[in-house]
C-alpha cells in the first residue's frame, strides 16, 4: 500500500462535520497502539482536526516477532535485520484557519528530520477523505512502503525520530 503522495492544498469539505462525528463515534482506545493512545485523544479533541489511522511505529527482529510490539529497541545484541513498520498519524483537517496553523505546525515537525519525517498525503486515503494528510516517520528512501528493512544502526536512529515526532505532538497539543 503506498503511504506518500505530495501534500495537497486544503480545499472546502462542507461535510467536515457529519465526518468528524461519524469517525469519532467509531473510535475506542483499544484501536489506539498504547504509546500514542494520549496522543491521538488530544488529536482528536482539536474541533479542526480528527485521526483516521495511527501507528506507533514497531520494530520486529529475531526473538522479537509480535507485529504490534511497542518495546524499545534492546541496547545490544541484535544482529539480524529490523523490520520497521511505520510510524504514523493519519488526520482530516478543517479547511479553515486553525485547519491551516495546524497544517504548519505539522510541517515544521516534518521538517526537523526531512531524511527521515515525512509530512504527505496518500492518494488513496484522499479518494476516501478530502483533507486527509499523513505526519510519517519512514527513511525517505522507504517513504512509499509501509514497512522497511533496517539495520541496527539505522533502526535505533529511526526509533529516535519517532519519540522525537511524538514528542512534539504532545508539545504541539498541550
Amino acid at each position: 500500500m503506498e503511504t506518500y503522495t505530495l501534500p495537497k492544498e486544503l480545499v472546502e469539505n462542507p461535510d467536515y462535520g457529519v465526518q468528524r462525528r461519524k469517525i469519532m463515534a467509531g473510535l475506542s482506545d483499544g484501536m489506539i497502539d498504547g504509546p500514542i493512545i494520549d496522543i491521538v485523544n488530544g488529536v482528536n479533541r482539536l474541533p479542526h482536526c480528527f485521526t483516521l489511522q495511527s501507528c506507533y511505529g514497531h520494530f520486529l527482529y529475531s526473538g522479537q516477532n509480535d507485529p504490534f510490539n511497542t518495546d524499545p529497541l534492546p541496547v545490544t545484541g541484535v544482529t539480524s535485520r529490523i523490520q520497521y513498520k511505520i510510524a504514523y498519524i493519519a488526520l482530516c483537517i478543517e479547511y479553515n484557519a486553525s485547519g491551516k496553523r495546524l497544517m504548519a505546525d505539522l510541517q515544521d515537525i516534518a521538517a526537523v528530520d526531512t531524511a527521515n519525517i515525512q509530512f504527505c498525503c496518500a492518494e488513496w486515503f484522499w479518494k476516501r477523505q478530502v483533507n486527509s494528510y499523513a505526519l510519517q516517520v519512514e527513511p525517505d528512501r522507504y517513504k512509499c512502503e509501509d514497512t522497511a528493512t533496517l539495520d541496527y544502526a539505522e533502526a535505533v536512529h529511526i526509533e529516535s525520530v519517532r519519540n522525537e515526532v511524538y514528542d512534539r505532538l504532545k508539545d504541539l497539543l498541550g
